[in-house]
């Protein structure tokens, strides 16, 4: 399958049109997504804080992306599908992180403008992208376990503070 079409396939599932547990990536996509990943939040990152300081966030994301996926499919012994949940996990990702870039770009674009409601627009934004993100997360781990909805959402959360949550508080500290 050629990769183009491959990513269409993935990007779906942002939209929960296609089952992400039916795709099966090659390696070379694999690491391209992973290499994304890790590019753009190291970039986002290094915007809003120090540079080194945001590697290291997004370094933390990323192991605790790994780890929290490897775990979950050790306790459901599905560990043949690692390759398939993370990858479905991080293109969804890397999407929404380009959205959150153009969030940001949007930001700015209100600061110089001076816009009344700059902080509630952003807010917004944010709350919206969290919510999808949450939701897309769980609609990837109900495709690859059958969860019922509520138990794939507490995953889902879960997996958000873990990835996103200690990271960023083991930065503060």
């Amino acid at each position: 399958m050629p990769i183009m079409n491959l990513l269409l396939k993935y990007l779906s599932s942002c939209w929960f049109l296609n089952n992400p547990s039916e795709l099966v990536p090659p390696n070379s996509f694999m690491w391209k997504n992973v290499a994304f990943y890790l590019i753009s939040g190291i970039i986002v990152e290094g915007l809003i804080a120090d540079p080194a300081d945001g590697t290291l966030e997004v370094l933390g994301r990323t192991t605790m992306a790994f780890g929290s996926v490897a775990i979950l499919l050790l306790m459901e012994k599905k560990w043949g599908c690692f390759n398939q949940l993370y990858t479905s996990i991080f293109v969804c990702e890397n999407f929404i992180m380009t959205l959150a870039v153009s969030g940001e770009a949007l930001d700015y674009w209100l600061v110089l403008n001076h816009h009344p409601y700059r902080e509630e627009i952003g807010i917004g934004i944010a709350l919206f992208l969290v919510i999808w993100y949450i939701s897309i997360v769980s609609y990837i781990f109900r495709a690859f376990f059958s969860y019922p909805t509520a138990v794939s959402v507490i995953y889902a959360f879960g997996y958000f503070v873990l990835t996103y949550g200690i990271p960023m508080l083991l930065m503060d500290i």
